[in-house]
């Protein structure tokens, strides 16, 4: 089935977004190479809220993991019920199931992680994180530049993220923590969502994508601000807002694909 797209003078052709992607890469490949390696605060593992509850240690940050996982769960369940959720071509799913399925594995591996926060355990939170961000790249190169490019670079650009994730491992085992390649990774990610906006869609509901990087952005805050949040009546602490609010963002995507139709 053919549809038809409007054309819009201030999106960039489909033809010009594989320089997006590039360009963006050799930038922070770049600004990376410039800076400092930058190591892991040990401090970063001492969150605000310890209590326990239930018998489960750091309750708050353990339990509000939960929400990816029935993200991810309903994610898949609506993918591949028939009539849910609508693709132009059914192969562009691929990308949002291994999106839903790292957040499965993410809410898995936080929570692993959460029970006795240190460095080894954190391996195993980010590289979910890494997993479902890398593919929600993928889908969005799928829809907006060429299916096949995007379905290609899925394995790449996993395998990419979870090398960033690794890379900072071996750096902190040799006892010289560097985070650029890992951050750089995060950034990427979102730069190229919000570059993605610049191109033809060939669906409605662009606008969900930036609602999903202000909720991402509001997790960051949140993460950064885990004490100040708690000590506003130590009712919540700012972590675990922050696994809240990038649950909120994960499920804005399933909302925009449920939502969406086809741009005639």
């Amino acid at each position: 089935m053919r549809f038809k797209l409007r054309k819009s003078s201030s999106m960039l052709p489909r033809s010009s977004a594989p320089l997006l992607l590039i360009f963006v890469a050799i930038a922070l490949a770049f600004i990376a190479l410039l800076l400092h390696p930058i190591p892991q605060p040990l401090s970063y593992h001492n969150f605000a809220d310890h209590r326990a509850w239930l018998g489960i240690p750091n309750f708050g940050d353990v339990a509000s993991n939960l929400p990816f996982a029935l993200v991810g769960i309903w994610g898949l369940i609506a993918l591949f019920t028939p009539g849910v959720i609508k693709f132009i071509d059914r192969r562009e799913r691929w990308p949002y199931a291994v999106m839903f399925a790292g957040l499965i594995l993410t809410a898995a591996g936080s929570s692993y992680y959460h029970l006795a926060p240190d460095n080894a355990r954190l391996v195993w939170d980010r590289i979910p994180i890494m997993i479902a961000m890398m593919a929600l790249v993928a889908a969005v190169v799928c829809e907006r530049i060429n299916l096949f490019a995007g379905l290609v670079l899925l394995p790449v650009l996993e395998l990419t993220g979870i090398a960033s994730v690794l890379a900072w491992q071996t750096s902190e085992l040799r006892g010289h923590g560097d985070l650029r390649f890992y951050a750089a990774m995060q950034i990427y990610a979102i730069l190229i969502l919000l570059a993605m906006l610049l191109v033809q869609p060939r669906y409605t509901r662009s606008a969900d994508f930036a609602v999903v990087v202000g909720l991402y952005v509001l997790a960051k805050i949140l993460e950064g601000s885990d004490r100040r949040v708690f000590a506003l009546g130590q009712v919540v602490s700012g972590h675990t807002l922050k696994h809240l609010a990038a649950a909120a963002a994960s499920y804005w995507i399933l909302r925009m694909l449920k939502k969406r139709e086809f741009v005639s």
